[in-house]
């Protein structure tokens, strides 16, 4: 006790003050991870657009959402690294085009309103995705039923039940993204509203197709000025880009890489690892009593209890492996990546199509031995003579067949559950029976079966052949090698020319990409490109079976596009024609006629005879409108030299002959020619707004925090 009140006395106040500092360092981490990291340079936001910022937790939150939703809505397909990058790629351009028009949207007064939101929800015509809810559709039909979603809505289901408490959570997610793409969709509709063509435009673009002319003309090709008369400076080429810096503006940031790959492939002894362990297996196929059991223990893929057909069974070997007798096995083969032996377990002639009727009594709003003994009544009472149509449509739970009294119509072999498809198919035409599902119970009347054909059922053995650790361990020792003793961008493509490797490029890739074509799924890389300088050489990055060692080769900002080695060619070009045309046109600036000018150049005076003010082609030309252009000019007068024209590929000089217009006759598609057109500008002005407005907009992404 006098130990301890000593401490107290001696190093009472050592102590305040470490606990003191402690306090401070858990105040400093919690304000680093929160909302004062901005002060510690850890910024939790994906991007700021105009200096708002898109929250990290907010944007990792609707990829969760949206992900579950399309797998949902795909009959829970899993999402391959295409899909998702598509997906995050979406989720980014919402987000930020919600900032966009969230002021203005404010100001405007655009709302959803409680009604609005119902009608979308709930309505006689709900949006699309409600009806596409898998939870909403009849399992029988595939269709619709708006009586589930009354259940959802009213809060009728078993929110104790795991499944689902689910299901309410995807509702909500749903609901969550209708709602919000329809404020965006209602901003949208105010411009694409507005836009229409009007009838004077309509009625000039009509006129100009009945306005024709014909002209005579000579082209002076560019190939007559040799390429050693006209010099080209970089300072040329900024000036061209300059000029015209509409086209060659980039809106947003850019970097290219050059890469190589070191694949990640089986080796020989992985191969035969494989096989090996295959080929042990087949005896024992061949004598177990118990193929389910032996397969799930020992196969890559579950085993499937089903009837193969020769238009079900997807395989090469299909054919030898159906004209087995039961008990063989066949294999192993080697099919898509995966070794495979099969055993015969059964062999029938089955039906392709079965047509059925039935009767659902479903557990969902009554006990399982009510359900049964309703439906053990009705089969009683139909083999008593009692109208199985008149029963179905009166009793029946299945909203889409019973106003048809229960008629399915004809469906194909694995079509419906297990149970169900095994009551249909391996039974007769004329069966009546009671099947239970997990809809409940069916009173099940088989009307005919057509098409008969072989069917076979196996057991399956499937091995993936995959790179073992050791031969994973190898390239990526070998890209590690690399990558350590070539840490700069000389060294590296030295490196490259003397190893012999395939040195790969991807360009212009943006910030906000998710995916590297030739790559795949690259956000890792994308990363390293935006915090890298240009000569940077990466460390190993793995990707979908091979590991990456890149160069950063380009650094691309906002702006007017840099001179570089690869636009400098096209640039040169088109820099080129300029010239060659400027120098053309002053050495036949004196020229007096068409003539003179064929003569003086040896090209042929030729004649381009009817063509329209609509369009910018001209017969034997090709696309020209600047032809087109002058040989409509009213300036332009008849059997007089136009001045020089610059087109596609030469310096034109046309003489026109005559312009005339044919009967204006009243056009029936006319109407019918401007509505399209109208549709195609909306549908043009809504696809164009988002990213016009993000073009105007200061949007800084933050590389690090995108995924």
């Amino acid at each position: 006790m006098a130990v301890i009140q000593k401490i107290r006395d001696k190093y009472a106040k050592l102590a305040g003050f470490i606990i003191a500092l402690a306090l401070v360092g858990f105040i400093l981490m919690d304000a680093a991870s929160g909302r004062f990291g901005d002060l510690f340079r850890n910024d939790s936001s994906i991007a700021k657009v105009n200096g708002e910022k898109i929250d990290y937790k907010e944007y990792a939150e609707r990829i969760q959402e949206y992900e579950t939703l399309y797998s949902l809505l795909n009959n829970n397909v899993t999402i391959d690294d295409n899909t998702r990058a598509q997906i995050h790629d979406q989720i980014l351009r919402e987000m930020i085009f919600e900032k966009l028009i969230s002021e203005q949207a404010d100001d405007l007064g655009l709302t959803i309103t409680k009604e609005e939101e119902k009608e979308m929800i709930s309505g006689a015509m709900p949006d699309p995705l409600v009806m596409q809810f898998p939870y909403f559709k009849n399992q029988e039909t595939g269709q619709f039923d708006p009586n589930y979603l009354m259940q959802f809505e009213s809060n009728k289901l078993d929110l104790s039940n795991p499944q689902a408490q689910k299901a309410m959570e995807q509702w909500q997610m749903l609901k969550n993204y209708i709602r919000r793409t329809r404020l965006t969709q209602k901003y949208t509709a105010m411009f694409t509203a507005a836009a229409y063509t009007p009838d004077f435009i309509m009625q000039r673009q009509l006129q100009d197709q009945n306005y024709m002319a014909s002209i005579s003309y000579v082209k002076v090709p560019f190939t007559t000025v040799n390429d050693n008369e006209v010099k080209v400076t970089d300072e040329d080429l900024k000036s061209y880009m300059e000029k015209h810096s509409a086209q060659y503006k980039i809106d947003d940031p850019t970097r290219s890489i050059e890469y190589v790959s070191f694949d990640v492939k089986p080796s020989a002894e992985d191969t035969a690892q494989v096989l090996n362990a295959i080929t042990g297996l087949k005896a024992d196929l061949a004598t177990t009593n118990d193929a389910e059991s032996f397969v799930n223990r020992n196969s890559d893929d579950q085993y499937r209890d089903l009837f193969l057909t020769k238009k079900s069974f997807m395989s090469a070997y299909s054919d030898s492996i159906m004209a087995l007798p039961e008990g063989a096995v066949f294999g192993p083969y080697f099919e898509n990546n995966t070794y495979k032996i099969v055993k015969v377990l059964e062999k029938r002639s089955l039906p392709d199509s079965v047509k059925a009727s039935h009767i659902l009594i479903a557990t969902q709003n009554r006990t399982d031995s009510a359900a049964k003994k309703t439906a053990d009544s009705l089969l009683a009472a139909i083999k008593s003579g009692a109208n199985f149509d008149t029963l179905a449509t009166k009793f029946s739970d299945d909203p889409g067949s019973k106003t048809k009294g229960g008629d399915l119509g004809y469906f194909p072999y694995g079509a419906m559950v297990p149970e169900f498809n095994e009551a249909t198919f391996m039974g007769q035409t004329g069966d009546l029976k009671v099947v239970k599902t997990q809809f409940g119970y069916h009173i099940i009347k088989v009307q005919d079966q057509k098409n008969f054909g072989p069917a076979v059922k196996l057991a399956t053995i499937s091995k993936a052949l995959a790179p073992s650790s050791e031969t994973e361990n190898a390239a990526y020792a070998k890209a590690n090698e690399f990558a350590g003793r070539n840490a700069n961008g000389k060294s590296f493509d030295d490196a490259v020319k003397a190893q012999g490797l395939n040195k790969l490029q991807a360009q212009n890739v943006k910030v906000n990409d998710f995916m590297i074509p030739g790559v795949g799924s690259s956000r890792e890389i994308i990363r390293w490109m935006y915090d890298a300088k240009q000569g940077d050489v990466s460390p190993v990055f793995n990707t979908d079976g091979r590991y990456l060692v890149a160069k950063l080769t380009d650094v691309q900002d906002k702006g007017l596009m840099k001179l570089d080695a690869s636009n400098r060619p096209m640039l040169e070009s088109l820099v080129k024609a300029d010239k060659k045309a400027e120098l053309i046109a002053n050495k036949y600036k004196s020229s007096a006629s068409l003539d003179a000018i064929a003569q003086a150049t040896a090209q042929p005076l030729q004649n381009a005879d009817s063509f329209n003010a609509a369009s910018g082609y001209v017969p034997n030309l090709g696309y020209e409108p600047k032809v087109v252009g002058y040989s409509f000019f009213e300036g332009l007068k008849p059997n007089t030299k136009s001045p020089a024209i610059k087109g596609q590929d030469g310096v034109f000089y046309i003489a026109l002959k005559e312009r005339f217009r044919k009967p204006d006759a009243q056009d029936p598609m006319q109407m019918q020619q401007m509505q399209m057109q109208n549709m195609q500008l909306r549908n043009a002005m809504g696809s164009m707004l988002q990213e016009s407005m993000k073009r105007n907009a200061e949007i800084k992404y933050n590389a690090k925090n995108l995924y």
